[in-house]
């Protein structure tokens, strides 16, 4: 992991995968840094059935992800496991420090995503690991033939809620509008499951419990009226998933690129501000974030990195 790098990936999700393919395949120099296991977001997800080429049966985050990372690897992207919390942009090498040590390339490529949204209630972060989580594919199987509640009401709220069904005896989604935001065929699917009922125009104001989540406070956005789920006595706890949206992982850039509400400007082409670094993905300002726009990204940052390259010797 020494010398000067082509290409500098930071994030290990669809869209910094996408662009270490890319890469690797252009014949660059390139490591990928990444803080945990290759996929991001998306190999947390149970079911993915909205990318192209996709297994149609079987098919999870987790095993498209391992096979983009495949592809990398077959390239000669090389790959490294570490956090980063430093970070230099201008001239003409970028400098990242880490953990294990620092990195230099030519081109920086931001790929580093976003965390869930807190869903934003009294007591939440008394019990988070406790009763509450942000992954169905993660904490589900702990909640077998128990209640669970799911606040919010877009594709991953919903589809969570679903996957839940294979665990919980019954599954609550809360949602603050009257309707779900969630793709048709995703309503549809849910609306047909007997396990899943739904509280409209509601949001969860509070949790609440010993050892546990107990209890979960909800109150009604037009009426102002408050409900509150308990746990039944013999189950003894209950679980709050929260889908809510998510907030970008872009702390180390504050003050050294343009951001708008946390999230990073580029233009059509992915670059930033700063000559030779680029975003892509959903770090970056965009209306759409899926996994498909996510590779589109960090295949477009690529080639944009290594025109940059190209350009500058």
């Amino acid at each position: 992991m020494e010398g000067l790098y082509d290409v500098i990936i930071l994030g290990g999700g669809p869209a910094g995968l996408s662009a270490g393919l890319y890469a690797g395949r252009s014949r660059l120099k390139t490591l990928l840094i990444e803080k945990g296991a290759p996929g991001g977001q998306i190999a947390l997800s149970a079911d993915v059935e909205n990318y192209p080429g996709q297994v149609l049966d079987g098919e999870t985050g987790f095993t498209l992800s391992a096979r983009m990372a495949e592809q990398c690897a077959r390239f000669g992207v090389e790959r490294v496991t570490d956090t980063i919390r430093a970070v230099q942009l201008d001239g003409a090498e970028k400098r990242l420090t880490g953990g294990k040590g620092e990195y230099r390339a030519r081109t920086l490529i931001i790929a580093t995503g976003a965390s869930p949204r807190p869903i934003g209630c009294e007591n939440e972060k008394e019990f988070v690991g406790r009763g509450v989580s942000y992954c169905a594919t993660c904490d589900g199987a702990f909640f077998r033939g128990l209640e669970v509640c799911v606040a919010g009401g877009g594709d991953s709220a919903v589809e969570e809620a679903i996957f839940l069904t294979r665990f919980a005896r019954q599954v609550t989604v809360i949602h603050r509008r009257d309707t779900l935001r969630a793709a048709k065929s995703i309503q549809e699917r849910a609306f047909a499951n007997p396990k899943i009922r739904f509280l409209w125009d509601s949001v969860v104001a509070r949790v609440d419990g010993n050892e546990a989540v107990e209890a979960v406070t909800v109150r009604n956005v037009r009426t102002g009226e408050t409900t509150v789920l308990r746990a039944p006595e013999e189950d003894g706890m209950m679980g709050l998933f929260g889908f809510v949206g998510y907030l970008p992982n872009t702390e180390l850039f504050a003050g050294k690129l343009e951001l708008e509400n946390g999230y990073i400007r580029t233009d059509g082409d992915m670059r930033t501000e700063v000559p030779g670094v680029f975003a892509a993905g959903d770090v970056r300002v965009k209306s759409v974030r899926q996994v498909v726009t996510a590779a589109s990204d960090g295949a477009i940052a690529a080639i944009q990195a290594e025109r940059f390259i190209s350009d500058s010797l």
